[in-house]
């Protein structure tokens, strides 16, 4: 992890943006030695990929029977 002072990091803002996204790496940017921010690369999730949560979900369903499907189904009149 790089570390930079305030002015450094001031001054030199877009060089180490560009680094952060090239490198992956993070920065820890300081004033009179004590840390007080970092830079770090945002995490891109591809959306197409399955959250990990979502893999652990159960779902446990019954199908209806058919006696409640037609009946859930039908229309109450007709048009004829």
């Amino acid at each position: 992890m790089k570390v930079v002072n305030t002015h450094e990091a001031k001054s030199q803002l877009s060089s180490l943006l560009a680094e952060v996204e090239k490198s992956g790496q993070q920065v820890r940017i300081c004033r009179h030695g004590r840390p007080i921010a970092d830079l770090v690369p945002c995490k891109v999730r591809d959306r197409l990929e399955p959250h990990p949560v979502m893999g652990k979900v159960i779902l446990h369903y019954d199908p209806p029977d058919d006696h409640c499907q037609r009946a859930c189904f039908q229309p109450p009149y007709s048009y004829s």
